[in-house]
């Protein structure tokens, strides 16, 4: 049996309840900010839409995992009480009126402005009712053609129960009257939508009178729906979907294989438990009723729109539309000029310590060195971690080709990052048939950490020896994220930092008690408590009339421990600025607590994902770059990293790129109240300032 490690929190629970808010609520606080984008008249027409999409997607997320996590405390009679003092039932509660609320903009802002706008543009999703006799007649040749022939309806009786609906999939369902050729009446029936058919579907410009006309599957399926019960009359058609707890269980302490586990687990994410039923807004009351019944939930669980369904399946409509004008304007990511073009990466290496900021910089080096490393005749090992890397990832396949090429490759995969299970387990299955090394960490901790280790044989003072290259990173192994979140990465042969990475890499691999590591923070050992003392240090400084500073970015800050320390910070006379994208649980400006902490989020174009910890300590300002929010799960149950910025230089373009920009920022930041709510900074006519846009214009080619 494997036992977790025991690590104390620090300063935990110190202060009451109502000092810290609830996560579930900050989460929807944060998709309130997503949707700001899609208001916005500055954001671009078709940017609008993604924005819209985009907050459809988290909230898919958000109610698979964190409101099926409240469902199931609640189902257990949990009565454990969270850091801001609510149950599991009260927090569910809150979260129902927030959400409900949320989607009821959402649609608003869908129906009542964006669409509208893009009508004004030439683009159209044209609803049933306006369709002229033309095109009428090209929807119906494209149902009976493309749509009919993969329907199954499912007539509701004693021999047709109720189907097995999967998780979000389009369905609709049918209220029906008369007899069929059997003599039978049930009155309802479903058709699922088979997600082969596209949900969005584009008509010929002559056919919808605009340049870019689009017709929704549901409209198609409501006017022709008839077609599918010959002799009876169709009474009603709702689309409707369904949301599922889609969190794996796998009791890693019992089991003896976890891929094959996890690979026999995952189908049945697509069954789990209803936790939210979508449906369209002119549903009855008497199918809304039965669908709530067939998935055990109550009227609080049940959404009406007033519009599709699944607004995901939108997303790809801007890339479908050839209308620069009403996108972002795209950017080149720059390239650093410590690397020379044509050049051995490792010589480049060798001179410097070279920081890349993503995607204002290219993440073409970081491709480009395990692509060298694979066919270098003087590479002799490659390990790397695997935590998100996508089903089509050109570093996978220079791994795969590193491994053919008879380097000696390791790679530590994990195998429960959530929802990239199976790409993961495809990757893992590939590069053992090649030969590599394939392990997955440590049971009962996921490796989140991002580093990279190139071994290479080197002449060292005139003999051969093997020499350390390292990449660690803030984000993902992923090229296409690369290119749409913010990221560091930092590229060294730093012989002490080689040595850490190595060590993380022994213990990920090996067994062996954990050493001291000479730059490195790691969880689950030292980065908390090495978090903790550094804000306890900035306010023992503060006591002592020194200056004191902390600037810390991330994506969430939860963790009760840290944010104790910060109250004690503030209450010492530390200045504190938190740049925190998504959920917060501190409160900040109230008297006597947290007074000196000021929290702000940015959302914009780009999805803020680096992690950054500044601390004044006394003067040596020390910057840690980090693949770990401050939260519970990445202190104690994860492998994460924070490194330090040893050169000057890069040091200073941290804080200057990562964190003050980002301070001066009053176009797109949001501040945090000491009640959570977020307010829009209001820019300055004379100097406006857009962290983002200045680092596409300062890093750019």
């Amino acid at each position: 049996m494997t036992h977790r490690i025991d690590i104390p929190k620090a300063g935990s629970e110190t202060f009451a309840p109502g000092h810290y808010l609830n996560r579930e609520r900050g989460i929807l606080a944060f998709n309130r900010r997503v949707l700001a984008q899609a208001r916005n008249a500055a954001t671009p027409l078709l940017e609008r839409l993604r924005f819209l999409c985009i907050v459809s997607s988290n909230l898919d997320e958000f109610f698979e995992i964190r409101v099926a996590g409240l469902k199931e405390q609640v189902k257990l009679n949990s009565t454990v009480i969270t850091t801001d003092g609510l149950t599991a039932q009260q927090a569910l509660t809150l979260v129902s009126q927030d959400a409900h609320a949320l989607v009821d903009e959402q649609y608003a802002l869908l129906n009542e402005d964006v669409l509208p706008k893009l009508a004004e543009q030439s683009i159209r999703f044209l609803r049933r009712s306006d369709w002229t006799e033309a095109q009428r007649q090209w929807v119906a040749s494209y149902f009976f053609r493309e749509v009919m022939p993969v329907l199954t309806p499912i007539g509701l009786d004693p021999s047709h129960p109720f189907p097995r609906v999967l998780n979000k999939s389009l369905n609709f369902a049918i209220e029906l009257e008369g007899k069929d050729a059997f003599g039978r009446n049930s009155g309802a029936a479903i058709v699922q939508a088979p997600r082969v058919l596209p949900r969005v579907i584009r008509l010929p410009e002559d056919i919808s009178g605009c340049e870019y006309g689009f017709v929704f599957l549901s409209s198609i399926l409501h006017a022709f729906v008839g077609e599918l019960f010959e002799g009876m009359s169709v009474l009603g058609c709702y689309q409707f979907r369904v949301t599922r707890n889609s969190d794996l269980f796998v009791d890693e302490e019992e089991v003896k294989n976890l891929r094959t586990k996890i690979q026999g687990e995952l189908p049945q994410r697509h069954f789990g438990d209803g936790v939210r039923l979508e449906v369209a807004d002119n549903c009855s009351d008497a199918m809304a009723n039965f669908l709530l019944a067939q998935f055990g939930l109550d009227e609080c669980d049940l959404y009406r729109v007033a519009g599709p369904v699944n607004l995901v399946r939108l997303m790809q409509v801007p890339d479908w539309v050839n209308r620069p004008d009403l996108k972002f304007t795209p950017f080149a990511p720059g390239f650093p000029r410590a690397l020379q073009k044509g050049h051995s990466i490792f010589d480049d290496i060798r001179k410097n310590d070279i920081l890349l900021h993503h995607p204002y910089q290219s993440f073409s080096p970081v491709i480009a060195l395990i692509d060298q490393s694979a066919t270098d005749p003087h590479v002799v090992a490659i390990k790397m971690t695997v935590y998100r890397t996508g089903t089509d990832s050109v570093l996978m396949q220079s791994l795969l080709r590193a491994a053919q090429n008879g380097k000696e490759v390791t790679v530590v995969v994990e195998l429960m990052a959530r929802f990239d299970e199976e790409a993961n387990i495809g990757w893992a299955t590939k590069l053992e048939e090649v030969g590599a090394h394939v392990v997955y960490g440590v049971v009962g901790y996921k490796t989140h950490a991002k580093m990279l280790m190139i071994v290479r044989r080197e002449e060292i003072k005139g003999r051969g020896e093997l020499r350390r290259y390292i990449h660690l990173g803030t984000g993902n192994y992923h090229a296409k994220t690369a290119r749409l979140y913010t990221d560091f990465g930092l590229l060294s042969c730093n012989e002490e930092l080689g040595a850490d990475v190595n060590e993380v890499f022994k213990q990920l691999t090996g067994l062996g008690k954990a050493q001291t590591l000479n730059h490195l923070w790691q969880a689950p050992f030292s980065l908390h408590q090495n978090i903790v003392a550094a804000i306890q240090a900035e306010a023992n400084a503060a006591r002592n009339g020194q200056r004191a500073r902390i600037i810390a970015k991330m994506n969430s800050l939860l963790e009760p421990g840290v944010i104790d320390a910060l109250y004690g910070a503030s209450q010492a006379g530390v200045k504190i600025d938190l740049i925190v994208r998504g959920v917060c649980a501190l409160r900040p400006g109230i008297p006597g607590l947290s007074e000196h902490i000021r929290v702000r989020s940015i959302v914009g174009r780009l999805l803020e994902h680096h992690r950054i910890f500044y601390f004044y300590a006394g003067g040596q300002e020390k910057v840690y770059l980090s693949s770990a929010d401050w939260m519970e799960r990445n202190f104690f149950r994860r492998i994460e990293l924070a490194f330090p910025l040893l050169d000057k230089k890069l040091k200073r373009r941290v804080i200057s790129e990562g964190l003050q920009t980002y301070l001066t920022d009053n176009v797109q930041a949001w501040e945090m109240d000491s009640n959570g709510g977020y307010h829009l900074r209001r820019a300055s006519r004379k100097s406006p300032h857009s962290a983002q846009n200045e680092l596409i214009e300062l890093l750019k080619p």
